[in-house]
This record gives structure tokens, sequence and C-alpha cells, in this order.
């Protein structure tokens, strides 16, 4: 039986190197992001590729991408709710109402929606069962300075994965959590050069390559429904995390 596997924030970064790592797997993937052509890029042409431009906040959106997943797939195996953006490093006054509404868009909103899309699914198809994994953070367990709004919805995240984890019990959901700290990625680029410390200072941070992150979540998924790796932490091992605060 083919494997199937939805990818949010597939164009880039953590999302495309999961992307590559599935496709090389030999699953179907079908690839969320809000821009066709970083998708496409990422694809690079692979026929088990499906392309799906979705804004992971927009609930009509979310619906019609699994939609059409199905109707190409007829059953969904894995969720990876990947999709995610950060915000300007600055204390919660100065921060914008509009910087907060964006971050939660898309970081706690866009997992909820991507979610509930794909339990609904998981639950009715037959053989009924399925797993989705989220992507957490480093943050979710200990915060780097100036840092609210992602933050928070890092540990949102982390709720939504425990009560995931209860309400999928009768159908043979499961849910897991990656907690991913100092993947080198565009994104990640800074933290080679200088990020603010607890101290009030600016260092270079240690960095890993971001290929540990997609055969992590690979092995994640791989597992049978009989178990499940609640919770993973990969990261640089001389990244400041242990003794951050």
């Amino acid at each position: 039986m083919r494997k199937t596997i939805i990818i949010t924030g597939a164009g880039s970064g953590i999302g495309a190197a999961t992307t590559k790592a599935f496709l090389d797997d030999g699953y179907h993937v079908g690839l969320i992001g809000r821009r066709a052509e970083t998708l496409k890029a990422t694809a690079n042409g692979h026929k088990n590729a499906l392309i799906l431009p979705c804004d992971v906040a927009d609930p009509a959106a979310v619906d019609s991408a699994f939609a059409q997943a199905m109707a190409a797939w007829g059953r969904l195996d894995t969720l990876f709710n990947n999709a995610g953006i950060g915000s300007f490093s600055t204390t919660i006054d100065e921060i914008p109402v509009q910087t907060w509404l964006d971050v939660v868009s898309i970081n706690l909103t866009g997992s909820f929606l991507c979610a509930r899309a794909a339990f609904k699914i998981m639950r009715e198809q037959l053989p009924q069962g399925g797993r989705i994994i989220n992507n957490g953070s480093i943050s979710a367990h200990a915060p780097r300075p100036g840092s609210i709004p992602y933050t928070s919805t890092k540990h949102g995240i982390t709720g939504l994965t425990k009560s995931l984890s209860l309400d999928g019990r009768p159908f043979d959901i499961c849910a897991s959590q990656i907690d991913i700290g100092n993947a080198l990625t565009d994104m990640a680029e800074a933290m080679t050069t200088g990020m603010p410390q607890p101290d009030g200072s600016i260092r270079s941070e240690a960095t890993m390559d971001v290929t540990h992150v997609a055969s992590s979540v690979l092995y994640m998924a791989n597992l049978p429904l009989d178990a499940n790796v609640q919770f993973m932490t990969v990261m640089a091992p001389k990244m400041p995390f242990i003794g951050r605060g």
C-alpha cells in the first residue's frame, strides 16, 4: 500500500528537507504552502509530489487542500504540521498587536485547522487511523528573550499535541511533537552570526544540518500505529538550551 503524507510549510527550510526525505522513501507527498512556485521548486518534478497552494490560516483553503489530496490518494497516513513564522526580538510592550495576530494565525490556528482536517479523514477512512506530527520548538520548553508571540504559540502546540493524543486514541490516531533546535535553514542563518542571550549579550550559536530533522520526522512517521514517539527533541548539542534562562 502506498504511503501518504501532507507537509505544511513545504516550500523551504525544514519543510523542504522533510519533503525530499519522504519522496526519497517512496511516499506520496502533498506540499502545502502559500507560494506555488516554491512548492514546485521543492518537488522538482517528482511524480509522487502533489502541489497544494494554501494559506494554512484560511479554513476554506485548508479544507480544499485536504480534499484535493483525498481525491488524488483516497487515504491520508500522516500530517506534518510544520508551517510557522517568527517575529523580531523585542519586549511585549513593543510588539504590534498585528504581529501577535499574524504569528498566532499561522503557528497555532494553522496547525489546528490542518490537524482538524487530517483527524476527520483519519477517523473516517478504512482502515481507520493515522499520525499527526506537530513541529514544536526548543522554545516550547525554554524561550529566547523577546520571543513572546512565537514562544506562546509553541507552548500552545504542546497542548494541541497532548489533546490530540488523547482524543485520537479511540480511532488509532497518534499525535507526536518534534522540538527542533538550531537546524541550519535560511531562517536560522542569523544564529551563526549572533543571537540575543538571556544575559543581554549577542553571541553566535551552534547549528546542525537540517537533514537530521527530516530523518527524525521520517522515523516517527514510519512507526506502526501501535508505537509512538510522543515527544522528540533534535538539536545542535552545543546550542544554549540545557541551562538556558
